[in-house]
């Protein structure tokens, strides 16, 4: 079963912007509004790294990579999660992915963010 539908990712220059989007599926608002929801990526070969996390509260926290650049934000109405992307690097070129920070779900396709001049 396909859970996210993840959106937003391109090339782009360094210090270039993107917004990721994340429509997280099959889930009623009871169980997504409470929820912790968080953003991962994995860059050719290395591990999937957890990169930002919101809470049902919309507390956020960040990898100390992405800190001051990134941000994480949700809709509850939409059900969908997003990734403001800044001052982007070329060490941010990764697949992005989310999913539940607490309980996660099979992993969708992600979106590919490839950042090079």
């Amino acid at each position: 079963q396909v859970h996210f539908r993840e959106s937003g990712g391109g090339l782009v220059q360094p210090g270039g912007s993107l917004r990721l989007s994340c429509a997280v599926l099959r889930k009623i608002t009871s169980v997504f509004n409470p929820a912790t929801w968080a953003w991962y990526r994995q860059a050719p070969g290395q591990q999937r790294e957890l990169v930002a996390s919101i809470t049902g509260g919309r507390s956020t926290d960040y990898s100390d990579s992405v800190k001051g650049r990134f941000s994480i934000s949700r809709d509850n109405a939409r059900k969908s999660i997003y990734l403001q992307m800044n001052s982007l690097k070329p060490e941010d070129t990764a697949v992005y992915y989310c999913n539940s920070l607490t309980d996660p779900l099979d992993w969708g396709q992600g979106t590919q963010v490839t950042v090079s001049s």
